[in-house]
């Protein structure tokens, strides 16, 4: 497993939460569980000082991690972003670990910046939320009284 070590944000602003993840290949862990290849064959990375973006909803990956995990291509898409709406790269089969959490997840190839962002719909799925006085990520209840998890 390679670390990744991404410039850290000396300037954070109130609320910013910066965090670390692991992402692997899912496809590749399937295939070590499976014995079809050996389990140091797993492509994974660790990606430290993540900006946890309340504004995206997609897990965002730079280029050079989508590569270095090699991660297949889902597709294209229209985003919505700072610079106006763009094409973007969709990738799948993207799985983090988080606290302890972890989940597989589709994510958005970055282009123009070395560092990830960890967006909404992850947290959502992962029981996390930020904690932005603290700056860090909060464990939402997952036990034998509560959870986060809900069916209406």
């Amino acid at each position: 497993m390679r670390k990744l070590s991404i410039p850290y944000f000396p300037e954070r602003q109130r609320g910013q939460v910066i965090i670390t993840l692991n992402v692997t290949n899912q496809i590749d862990q399937i295939l070590a569980e499976r014995g079809f290849i050996s389990p140091e064959e797993v492509r994974s990375v660790t990606l430290t000082n993540v900006l946890v973006d309340t504004g995206a909803t997609l897990l965002c990956l730079p280029s050079s991690v989508i590569t270095q995990l090699g991660l297949a291509q889902r597709g294209e898409a229209s985003v919505q972003t700072t610079a106006g709406l763009q094409q973007g790269r969709i990738f799948k089969n993207a799985e983090l670990s988080i606290e302890g959490r972890q989940s597989t997840f589709d994510c958005l190839e970055l282009t123009e910046v070395p560092y990830a962002l960890l967006s909404v719909l992850p947290m959502q799925r992962l029981g996390l939320e930020p904690d932005l006085t603290n700056h860090k990520l909060r464990l939402l209840p997952m036990n034998s009284e509560q959870s986060y998890l809900t069916v209406l």
